[in-house]
C-alpha cells in the first residue's frame, strides 16, 4: 500500500525488517500477537543486532499494527508499550584529519568500503550514495544527479565529482539491476560491516553520519568554501535558502561546489596519502 510513496531503498529497508528481524513473530496470527511477544523479540533484536536496527525495526512493526488497526484486524497496537532502544542524544561528533585518514585507509576493496570513501569525497547522505543507479551518472559532464524522489528534501541535487570519486566508481562492476551496490535497492548492509571497519580502526567511535557533519565543518574550517556554497553541496534548504531568500535566490552555485569537492579531494589525498596539501584559498579560484 505504502510501496508507491516510498523511495526503494526504504520499502527495501522496512520489508527487511517485517520479514526477518520480526520472522519469529511470522507464526502467530496477526490479532494475537501479545506485547510481552513484542518486548521479547524486540530485545533480542538489540542484543543481536544494536540499538538502531533494533529502534528501526520496532518503528516498522508499530507502522504495520496502525494499518491493521485502521483495517479492523486489530483494536490495539502491542507495540505500544514497549521499551523504546535509547539511541542516545544528537551527535555532534566531527573525525581530526588524522582519524578521517584513518578510515579512508582502513577501507576494505568491497562496496562498503567504495561507498564509506564516496561519502568522504562528498559529503552526501549514506542511503543517497548506498543506492546511486548508473542512470544517475553523466561520465561526459562528470556529474551525478540525486533526483529528487531519492532525495531527502525532494529536491533534485547535481554535483561535479573530482577525479577521485570518478576512479572508485570505474571500479565498480555494472549489474542487471542498475544499482552500483547492493543486491536489490542499493546497499543495505550497514551493520553487518560498519563493526568490521571499526575493528580495523583505533579512533574514538564513530557513526556513518558523522562523515557528512566532518566533511561540512573541514571544508569550512580550510576556507575551502563559504557557508552557502557548503549548504548547497549539501543539498540543505535551511539558512540563507530558507523562507523569501530561497524563493529569488535559485543558483545551484555549480561552479562554486564544483571547486569546493575538487579542492577537498585533494585535501584528502593530502592526509590519505602523505602529500603535499595544494588547497588555496577560496579567492584565488579562476571565474
Amino acid at each position: 500500500m505504502r510501496k508507491p510513496k516510498l523511495r526503494p531503498v526504504s520499502f527495501y529497508e522496512i520489508d527487511r525488517y517485517l520479514t526477518k528481524s520480526w520472522r519469529p513473530l511470522h507464526r502467530h496470527p496477526i490479532h494475537t500477537v501479545t506485547r510481552k511477544d513484542v518486548a521479547a523479540r524486540l530485545n533480542e533484536i538489540e542484543r543481536q543486532n544494536g540499538v538502531s536496527v533494533a529502534s528501526r525495526a520496532r518503528a516498522a512493526l508499530s507502522a504495520l499494527f496502525a494499518w491493521a488497526i485502521q483495517q479492523g484486524y486489530r483494536d490495539d497496537d502491542p507495540v505500544i508499550g514497549t521499551a523504546k532502544p535509547e539511541e542516545g542524544p544528537g551527535r555532534d561528533r566531527v573525525l581530526t584529519d588524522v582519524e578521517l585518514a584513518e578510515v579512508w585507509n582502513a577501507c576494505a576493496d568491497d562496496e562498503y568500503g567504495k561507498i564509506v570513501r564516496l561519502l568522504i569525497l562528498t559529503g552526501q547522505r549514506r542511503d543517497e550514495v548506498g543506492a546511486m543507479q548508473w542512470s544517475e551518472l553523466d561520465h561526459e559532464r562528470e556529474v551525478w544527479t540525486l533526483p529528487a524522489a531519492r532525495a531527502k528534501n525532494h529536491k533534485a541535487h547535481a554535483l561535479t565529482l573530482p577525479p577521485a570519486a570518478w576512479a572508485i566508481i570505474h571500479t565498480v562492476p555494472r549489474k542487471p539491476n542498475g544499482y552500483l551496490f547492493g543486491r536489490k535497492a542499493g546497499f543495505t548492509c550497514y551493520s553487518l560491516y560498519k563493526p568490521q571497519l571499526d575493528a580495523r580502526v583505533q579512533i574514538e567511535p564513530w557513526v556513518i553520519h558523522d562523515l557528512r557533519r566532518t566533511v561540512a565543518t573541514r571544508i569550512a574550517d580550510l576556507g575551502i568554501a563559504s557557508p552557502h556554497v557548503i549548504e548547497q553541496l549539501l543539498n540543505h534548504v535551511s539558512g540563507h535558502k530558507a523562507g523569501v531568500a530561497g524563493i529569488y535566490n535559485r543558483s545551484s552555485y555549480e561552479r562554486e561546489t564544483r571547486n569546493a569537492l575538487a579542492m577537498w579531494a585533494d585535501h584528502v589525498a593530502s592526509i590519505t596519502q602523505n602529500t603535499k596539501r595544494t588547497i588555496i584559498p577560496i579567492r584565488e579560484i579562476p571565474a
